[in-house]
């Protein structure tokens, strides 16, 4: 009797790490981080719309792709794992350890899981993308995640502006007033 309830009390910690493991570490688009401008520097607002500056990093990330349904495809693999391990305890349990519930509680888990796996995958993907740090004219370092389009490079003048979205994004200066 004990031996069932420690098995059932485990059912949740399996599946909270299949959640963990199933999480990319992704970035969402946008600005990231801003830092203080340097003494003796304009009060200018490099963070906001229409700011300008240099690159002077560029590294590669994971981007977040919000609603994109651009998933990794290992959310119905991953769910189905899980749900059938969840299913298959869970019908163990429930039918006094029987061979027929156990397959049961598999198969019926694993579907569930797979559907439910496939759903969360499709709302969250994740791309290629790029960290880019700007050092404003004012002294203000930003760092700025996006879609690496190949666009900026390290050294470019570069103003920030919003995408159709609202979300910041680093593009090229094309204005020849400061070089």
């Amino acid at each position: 009797m004990i031996g069932k309830w420690v098995r059932l009390s485990l059912l949740p910690l399996l599946l909270a790490a299949g959640l963990v493991a199933c999480d990319s570490g992704a970035v969402q688009p946008g600005i990231i981080n801003t830092s203080a401008a340097a003494p003796g520097a304009s009060n200018g607002s490099l963070a906001s719309v229409g700011g300008s500056g240099r690159v002077v990093s560029i590294n590669e990330i994971s981007l977040r792709t919000p609603g994109s349904g651009g998933g990794s495809g290992n959310g119905g693999m991953m769910g189905g794992v899980i749900g059938a391990a969840g299913g298959a305890v869970l019908g163990a349990a429930t039918s006094g350890y029987s061979v027929a519930g156990t397959l049961v509680g598999a198969l019926l888990g694993a579907v569930g899981g797979a559907i439910a796996g496939t759903i969360v995958d499709g709302q969250h993907g994740t791309s290629r993308g790029i960290e880019v740090v700007v050092q404003g004219d004012d002294g203000r370092k930003v760092t700025v995640a996006q879609r690496d389009d190949g666009d900026v490079q390290l050294g470019d003048r570069v103003q920030i502006v919003q995408d159709r979205q609202g979300v910041a994004k680093v593009v090229r200066d094309t204005a020849r007033t400061r070089d």
